[in-house]
């Protein structure tokens, strides 16, 4: 009898949980054909940038523009939170290319050279002409001054692996292999945000709310609300996606399909 009235109460704490799981629809509101091998998304200005064959494009209505770099090897990460420079880390040469609006290259950093060891395996901008790194070598995230070519390491050693990483000019924030949530300010102050589900793709919309996506499905998961929605009425067999000012876009070998999307 005491494990029947166990059992039932297990299920009853279990409930409430398994009810916040629910569907969340989208409304389709543009499509755009593009020939991309990876879609990297739309900055502030409605700028598109996607990669194909390595090659880096920008394209806004009918005009485009291209960078390209066969001598450092594949382009591993894009930041283009600012249009007028955008970074490019080509990890394999840990070298990281900036570019200005028109995709001209305005600055190369082998890290290689560097006086102090770092091998980038993440970056992103930072505030006042800095980069973000994260140091493979030492497990730290630092600030590299990229008029001064100075680095100074504002985290001590990580505990895991990057599973995932994203910056903006005053936060770095990561998930770890254990699926763990963090950021970290330009002072080096660190936050847990708590553990996110298992993913193959993942973006963060606030400090609490995350995108992911599952073995070929889209998910939003409130974290503060416990909530899993499942994303429907959105193209089958998506490449990738993102997101911006309320707008999800999925990319697919058909193109770009714009959803308008609320965040409950």
């Amino acid at each position: 009898m005491s494990k029947k009235i166990t059992l039932l109460f297990f299920i009853l704490q279990l409930a409430p949980v398994m009810a916040q799981e629910q569907n969340l629809k989208v409304l389709p509101i543009s499509m755009q054909k593009i020939d991309a091998d990876d879609f990297v998304g739309y900055d502030g200005l409605e700028n598109l940038y996607y990669i194909k064959n390595n090659v880096f494009f920008k394209k806004k209505e009918n005009e485009s523009w291209q960078y390209k770099n066969i001598s450092l090897g594949k382009i591993t990460r894009v930041d283009i939170q600012n249009p007028l420079k955008i970074v490019l880390l080509y990890e394999n040469f840990n070298t990281i290319v900036m570019l200005d609006n028109q995709l001209n290259e305005t600055q190369k950093i082998n890290f290689s050279e560097n006086n102090i060891p770092i091998i980038v395996a993440a970056t992103g901008n930072a505030s006042q002409n800095r980069l973000w790194i994260y140091n493979s070598l030492s497990q730290q995230i630092g600030l590299f001054d990229y008029l001064t070519n100075t680095f100074q390491s504002i985290t001590p050693s990580i505990q895991g692996n990057l599973k995932y990483y994203e910056s903006d000019y005053n936060t770095f924030q990561w998930i770890d292999d254990k699926l763990n949530w963090y950021t970290c300010d330009v002072f080096g102050k660190s936050l847990s945000l708590g553990k996110v589900s298992d993913f193959d793709q993942i973006q963060p919309i606030t400090n609490q709310v995350v995108l992911f996506a599952k073995d070929g499905k889209l998910y939003l998961q409130d974290l503060q609300k416990n909530s899993i929605y499942t994303i429907v009425n959105i193209e089958k067999s998506f490449k990738n996606f993102f997101y911006k000012g309320q707008i999800l876009s999925i990319f697919t070998n058909k193109g770009i399909t714009n959803y308008k999307i609320s965040i409950p």
